[in-house]
Formats: structure tokens, sequence, C-alpha cells
């Protein structure tokens, strides 16, 4: 699978201050290449420095052949089901932290991420080492 990312930016969860501005900025400019289409939308994260503590790189697109982003073997990807309630994309990702964190997952750090379907639901697809 080839992803064509709109746009993407570096940041790291714990030491950016301006992390959720940066998020939320490059969300608002990607929306407008997939707009009122019915494409699946990827938030991907790669590059990534060290671990979920490290910077990364986060970036928005649609599935492409010509894309720049390639995910070469999705069967090494444990998905967690977003619930699109309340910050549950927050959520999930604090539980995917815990879960690494307590040695139930083991995390690869490739290319991660998050698929968000037409019908409004929300996967989170991580990496995990062989």
């Amino acid at each position: 699978m080839r992803i064509d990312l709109f746009t993407s930016i570096r940041t790291n969860n714990f030491n950016d201050e301006q992390m959720m501005e940066k998020i939320q900025d490059m969300w608002k400019q990607a929306s407008t290449h997939f707009e009122g289409k019915k494409e699946i939308v990827y938030g991907v994260y790669y590059d990534y420095e060290s671990d979920f503590t490290g910077d990364y790189s986060l970036g928005v697109g649609i599935e492409n052949e010509e894309g720049s982003v390639v995910i070469s073997n999705p069967t090494n990807y444990q998905i967690f089901k977003v619930d699109t309630s309340d910050d549950g994309i927050i959520k999930t990702w604090q539980k995917i932290w815990e879960l690494e964190k307590s040695s139930e997952l083991e995390r690869s750090y490739t290319i991660d991420y998050e698929k968000y379907l037409p019908n409004g639901d929300v996967e989170i697809h991580i990496a995990c080492s062989e």
C-alpha cells in the first residue's frame, strides 16, 4: 500500500509545546484535499527518532499508487479500534503506550497509521516486531 501525503509535520508528544496546534493546522490544511470525497484518509506516523517519547513525523494523505510512503507488510500490524466519542483517539494512543510500557506490545517503530473510514470509524494500526 502506498500513501500520498498532502502535508506533514515533525513533532514530539512530550517536548513540543505546540504539538496540538501543529497537528490541528496540518489536518486543517490537508482537509482541503479530501473534503467532500468518500476516500479513506490516513494519518501516517513515520521517521521515528526512538520510541513514543522521541521526535517523529506525522502526515495526512490518501492511498495512491504513486504515494511517497510505502507500507510494505500490513500483516505485522496490531489494529486498535477507536471509540470516536470523547477524545477516543488520544485515549487509544494512551492505551497503546501503556501496553508498550508493560511489554504487552512490541512496536517496530517503522510506520504506524490512523485509518479514517468514510463511515466515521477510526482504526489505529501499529507496526509490531515479527
